[in-house]
């Protein structure tokens, strides 16, 4: 069986790109002894956040980059990283926004519930212990009514359905 892999999705977070992928990849070492790996998806980011992390994949051997060359937005961003993952036999693949808006220490929570049974965990901003920071009003009225909305349409009980932190067994 494969291991697990991160996707990390960017544009434009040449500030974050280092330390985010450092940080992500202490935890999966710690999480998965197996073994886990690292994708960057970059947008062709023009604050040189691709080459940035070129340049740490040749210290950090968990780190892989996939350039993409058109701006196609996060969900075309995500599903190319699922798919670079499943194609090398991921045990799990798990989705973090790289602007630091999760903390990569969860990652072993997310990673833990997968293994522990379940198909999918999500990291929720609207559960206790969870929150958003640096949000405008207009942000948050836009999460919240989305997550309304798509549990509503769905007829779902999960109140974070627009929350981009997860973990799915393959």
């Amino acid at each position: 069986m494969g291991v697990p892999w991160l996707i990390l999705p960017t544009f434009n977070e040449a500030e974050n790109i280092e330390a985010l992928v450092r940080a992500a990849d202490a935890v999966l070492g710690d999480a998965a002894p197996e073994g886990h790996r690292i994708l960057v998806v970059d947008d062709s980011s023009p604050d040189g956040t691709g080459e940035m992390a070129d340049r740490l994949a040749t210290e950090l051997d968990a780190l892989e980059v996939l350039h993409r060359s058109v701006r196609e937005g996060l969900g075309p961003a995500y599903l190319a990283g699922f798919a670079h993952a499943l194609a090398a036999g991921a045990s799990h693949v798990m989705e973090m926004d790289s602007d630091f808006s999760h903390d990569p220490a969860d990652l072993a929570r997310l990673l833990q519930a997968t293994r522990d049974g379940a198909d999918v965990a999500l990291g929720s901003r609207y559960v206790d212990g969870g929150g958003v920071s640096d949000w405008g009003l207009l942000r948050r009225c836009v999460s919240q009514g989305g997550s309304w909305y798509a549990r509503v349409v769905l007829g779902l009980k999960i109140r974070d359905l627009t929350g981009g932190f997860k973990c799915f067994r393959s």
